[in-house]
């Protein structure tokens, strides 16, 4: 994770606000750094600073597209500009909403990825966002298995077994290997701490870095497997949550062909897999114990 020192943060500020840091509200992160801050001038935002890519650009300029149409999320204000040797932006700190709901209302959760598809812009506008993110990324052409991971320095096909996690990765992306349909715009990365709540409504999306273009199966799929997701409690959503999630996306968007749903539900199972695979050699836990009760279901229904 990218350390900001209160001296580059401050010139940062300046230099790109307008207005120097009064004071620091919270700070988080993961594979970045992410810093609130009441600014002089009162105003409140976020600085988020991470390597440089050229997916930061696309990903800040597709998040300002939504904003101005209306789309529930913060509004951007500033970058990517360096800061030291990493690239930050910075938006405006959406207040925090009430805890989520558990278990998510699956329906509203989908219906708000529909609209940020339906209103994001064209695919063709933000090639850098092609760019694979390995959480979504059944068809990268490494040669094995699994493509290397986000957060993990490991090569995921170096470690053996479980033989059912790797069965199941290799029927995915054999699945997938179809014409899945058009490739859109979308968030890959839909779980309940990414969301804004205001009690049962989703009412805000953070984690713009997490845009990515997708066949739009493959982004439902993903979401309905994960939206359910939450700190402290479950690591995905069930077969009957999945389930009511793809029929919810279904209803606002133009419905798929049989063969389209099951494409749905194999990019759920790639996501799954992959941070079963993940947690065998050292990452986050949960995900084996959740899904291996469900994999023969999630196979049959991905037709795979």
């Amino acid at each position: 994770m990218a350390i900001i020192s209160s001296a580059v943060l401050d010139q940062w500020c300046e230099a790109a606000l307008g207005s120097r840091p009064a004071r620091r509200l919270f700070e988080t992160g993961h594979l970045s750094a992410v810093v609130a801050l009441e600014l002089a001038d009162g105003r409140q935002v976020v600085v988020k600073a991470r390597p440089p890519s050229p997916r930061i650009a696309a990903c800040a300029s597709v998040q300002r597209h939504l904003f101005d149409r209306g789309f529930p999320c913060p509004e951007p204000l500033a970058g990517p500009f360096p800061i030291g040797q990493w690239v930050a932006t910075a938006e405006r700190l959406v207040p925090r909403g009430t805890a989520p709901p558990s278990p998510p209302p699956s329906a509203a959760c989908a219906a708000l990825l529909a609209e940020l598809v339906e209103k994001a812009p064209p695919a063709d506008d933000h090639p850098a966002l092609r760019e694979l993110l390995p959480w979504v990324g059944w068809d990268h052409e490494d040669g094995a298995t699994w493509p290397p991971p986000d957060d993990l320095e490991v090569d995921l096909n170096a470690v053996p077994g479980p033989d059912w996690v790797e069965d199941a990765g290799e029927r995915v992306r054999r699945r997938m290997a179809a014409d899945a349909g058009p490739s859109r715009i979308g968030h890959a990365d839909w779980e309940l701490p990414n969301l804004e709540w205001a009690e049962t409504v989703p009412v805000a999306v953070h984690d713009w870095d997490s845009l990515a273009i997708r066949p739009e199966v493959g982004i439902a799929g993903a979401a309905a497997a994960v939206h359910a997701s939450a700190s402290g409690g479950p690591v995905a959503a069930s077969v009957a949550e999945t389930d009511r999630f793809l029929t919810a996306y279904q209803e606002v968007r133009p419905s798929w062909s049989a063969d389209q749903t099951e494409l749905a539900w194999a990019a759920g199972l790639w996501v799954l897999a992959y941070n079963a695979k993940k947690e065998a050699v050292g990452g986050g836990a949960g995900y084996l114990a959740h899904l291996e009760p469900e994999l023969s279901e999630r196979l049959r229904r991905a037709g795979a």
